[in-house]
């Protein structure tokens, strides 16, 4: 058995070399493994790219148990990626949506008031990326924390997107923030051709990319570690600095 790590909701081992073992770091995380264990057996073969199909192997505690998706964290971005994070994000966008809803999968509630408890008097300009996320669409199923973490690449090629954890009906832009606004200009360019991304999808994109740190700043506080809750300020200070200079 290999202690993989643990992420911000729940803990994992690697067993026997194949298997990946998740465990909730908290009981509120409980109905989120176990969602996705309903889901991804219905959401895997729609995709491109293989991913995570977690099964429930113990119920008290709580343990999952998927297959190992094989690759490492995208370091690097080249054109050939794009166009598979394009592909695959369109697959994933074109989920037939009252279906993942009859099988759990919900809306996703921003914590607005903690943001504007815990973020807004350390920073300036905050006010208005508040505002404009007021109203975005919530009409499609989102792997909702896509990162370089959570892309894994061997060789140049992508091997599998992990960790659906975050797996939501909400707006396609939140899955196209990272992709569009912190990669190269050929993945970018690449997966924006390949998606079909207009100007009006890459603008909520830059909005979802600003709000991003602003989970940071709450979770270094919920787990009481300023030194994490300072570089999510420091975060958030700067993605609202892009968004002035490309007004």
């Amino acid at each position: 058995m290999t202690y993989l790590g643990e992420g911000w909701d729940s803990t994992a081992v690697l067993v026997g070399g194949r298997w990946v073992e998740r465990r909730p770091r908290r009981p509120e995380i409980e109905p989120q493994l176990v969602r996705e264990s309903v889901i991804m057996p219905w959401l895997a073969p729609r995709l491109p790219l293989p991913v995570p199909v977690p099964v429930v192997v113990s119920g008290s505690p709580l343990v999952v148990r998927h297959e190992l998706v094989p690759g490492d964290e995208l370091t690097e971005f080249n054109a050939v990626q794009g166009r598979q994070l394009g592909e695959f994000l369109r697959a994933l966008h074109a989920a037939p949506t009252a279906e993942a809803a009859r099988l759990g999968a919900g809306g996703m509630r921003l914590p607005v008031e903690r943001f504007r408890a815990e973020v807004l008097p350390h920073v300036t300009g905050g006010e208005e990326l508040l505002a404009r996320i007021d109203g975005l669409p919530a009409d499609t199923l989102v792997h909702g924390d896509l990162g370089p973490e959570h892309v894994l690449d061997r060789a140049g090629v992508l091997t599998g997107v992990i960790d659906f954890g975050d797996l939501h009906l909400g707006d396609a832009a939140i899955d196209l923030a990272w992709a569009l606004h912190s990669t190269s200009p050929e993945f970018a360019g690449a997966l924006a051709e390949t998606y079909g991304v207009t100007a009006e999808l890459r603008e909520r994109a830059l909005t979802w990319h600003q709000l991003g740190p602003w989970h940071e700043v709450l979770y270094g506080n919920d787990i009481g570690d300023p030194q994490l809750a300072a570089v999510g300020l420091d975060g958030v200070r700067e993605r609202l600095n892009i968004g002035v200079s490309h007004r």
